[in-house]
């Protein structure tokens, strides 16, 4: 007897082909429910339906096709339990040894604007998750896929294997099965709850070289069914990306995200930015951002906002860099580009985009907060000081805000024609970030602008910032001795802007 293939999918992506090469190549029959049975019948294959196999028609609306004992009987029955085939036999049960399915789009529908709870309701798969899980549970005696990326491996394996698929990928595929629902299952719970729930659950996109070092083993994982951010991103050239690479990577688009409006290009050195700028063009912000900082430029994670055109292309080969982000990049820049055949070159239509919710696991547990997008406001803002901002200070003022929300507390960052002259990150107290901002800076600033992430406990930092020659000092305010670092601002001649917000990086 033939062998029995069960497909009912909502994306039908890969079908018409799989089921083509399943009947021809490898002598299955076929049977399917609702629009992938119509599906298989206009392309000319041979597909006997569900409702016509189990003796029983579809009810309520489609809500009942597939949830039958002459499905799930074929599906759970073990082949080596003999009481198991009796039951087949007397229940005139085919054993079904191919299940293909995937789900209603639930997280589509919800992400729709004006979607009702009824329509959500609708969207909810019941009888595709039960299939799932029978044959993932059954991976033993036959194979489940859920996604149309299995389609190829799974003919190649027969190809291979004498028409039958291995049981290391029939248990790959299982585990497949099992995250997709658990996924799907996530995304239904937090709708309802209308709040996160949250289950730390992913797709493994691959396996890492390592971890932050050579002894730490790492792997990459996606989440949700459709691929997002960096799952999303197309890489054009380059090495496999590594775990440090990524995390880069992450730093570097929530910088260029802060920009949308004019060129920006930030780079980024295990997480900080070591040069961030603004130009008329992307390559005259990628200039300046080089500049910034060029020693620690080297081995960096470049973003830019705009496409990669020539001009970039040949500056970004003049140093070594470990990998580059844009949204696009044209064919002359990929033929510069592709000299330096090591550097990672991606491209990400959306940086802008990130997740809502940020995630770190400790012993025992793990913390959940909101992501850190407030955008700032400059309407909201104070000032504190007898001397007021002129227009082009308060526009820099907000670029080294933007900036130094995304160096790691304690932070401090020094800029100038929008561009970082010096950062100051990570230092045990905000005194040792300011001292090594401003010996970056050098003379370049007098007449810069400082940003602490931080309010000032003491004035110390007023009073050397002045010194150097800074005009103006952006932080949130907050300390109860704010009053001694205003005063000190005033006698001193500088602007001051409390924002009132803080943004702390942990």
């Amino acid at each position: 007897m033939a062998r029995l293939a069960l497909l009912s999918v909502s994306n039908k992506t890969g079908l018409i082909d799989l089921a083509r090469s399943l009947v021809e190549e490898f002598a299955f029959d076929i049977i399917s429910s609702g629009g992938t049975a119509k599906a298989l019948k206009d392309a000319g294959i041979p597909v006997t339906k569900v409702s016509d196999y189990t003796g029983s028609p579809e009810i309520l609306g489609g809500r009942v096709k597939t949830l039958h004992p002459r499905i799930h009987g074929g599906i759970l029955a073990r082949r080596d339990e003999p009481q198991d085939i009796t039951d087949l036999e007397n229940n005139q049960i085919r054993p079904i040894d191919l299940v293909v399915v995937n789900l209603y789009p639930f997280e589509e529908t919800i992400a729709k604007p004006g979607v009702t709870l009824a329509e959500a309701v609708e969207q909810i798969d019941i009888g595709g998750p039960a299939m799932l899980r029978a044959s993932s549970k059954n991976f033993a005696h036959l194979t489940v896929l859920c996604d149309p990326a299995q389609y190829d491996e799974y003919l190649q394996e027969l190809r291979q294997n004498n028409g039958e698929a291995s049981l290391e990928f029939r248990q790959k595929a299982a585990l497949k099965g099992f995250l997709h629902t658990a996924s799907y299952d996530q995304a239904i719970a937090s709708y309802l709850a209308g709040t996160p729930q949250h289950t730390l659950s992913g797709t493994e996109l691959q396996s890492l070289r390592y971890g932050e070092n050579p002894h730490q083993s790492a792997a990459w994982y996606q989440t949700g069914t459709i691929p997002t951010g960096w799952a999303a991103a197309k890489k054009l050239q380059g090495k496999e990306l590594s775990y440090n690479n990524l995390v880069d990577l992450e730093a570097a688009r929530r910088i260029i995200a802060e920009f949308t409006d004019t060129p920006a290009a930030t780079i980024i050195k295990h997480t900080n930015p070591c040069g961030t700028a603004l130009g008329d063009t992307i390559v005259e912000a990628y200039q300046k951002a080089f500049n910034a900082d060029s020693t620690s430029a080297f081995g960096g994670i470049v973003a830019l906002n705009r496409p990669i055109d020539a001009a970039t292309a040949s500056e970004l080969t003049k140093t070594f860099l470990e990998c580059v982000v844009a949204p696009d990049c044209d064919a002359e820049a990929q033929k510069i580009l592709s000299k330096k055949t090591n550097v990672r070159v991606l491209t990400l239509a959306d940086l802008s985009s990130g997740p809502k919710t940020l995630v770190k696991q400790i012993a025992g547990g793990f913390l959940v907060q909101a992501a850190d997008d407030i955008v700032a406001d400059t309407s909201k803002w104070q000032v504190v000081t007898e001397l007021q901002p002129t227009a082009d200070q308060l526009g820099e003022l907000l670029f080294a805000w933007k900036v130094c929300k995304h160096v790691k507390s304690n932070a401090i960052v020094l800029t100038s024609d929008r561009t970082t002259l010096g950062v100051g990150a990570g230092q045990m107290n905000r005194v040792g970030s300011a001292k090594i901002a401003l010996e970056q800076a050098g003379d370049k600033a007098k007449g810069a602008i400082l940003a602490s992430d931080g309010f000032f406990p003491f004035d110390d930092t007023i009073r050397a910032a002045a010194a150097a020659g800074i005009t103006a000092i952006v932080q949130p305010g907050g300390s109860l001795r704010d009053q001694d670092s205003i005063k000190a601002a005033n006698e001193l001649g500088l602007v001051m802007v409390l924002t009132g917000v803080r943004h702390f990086l942990h």
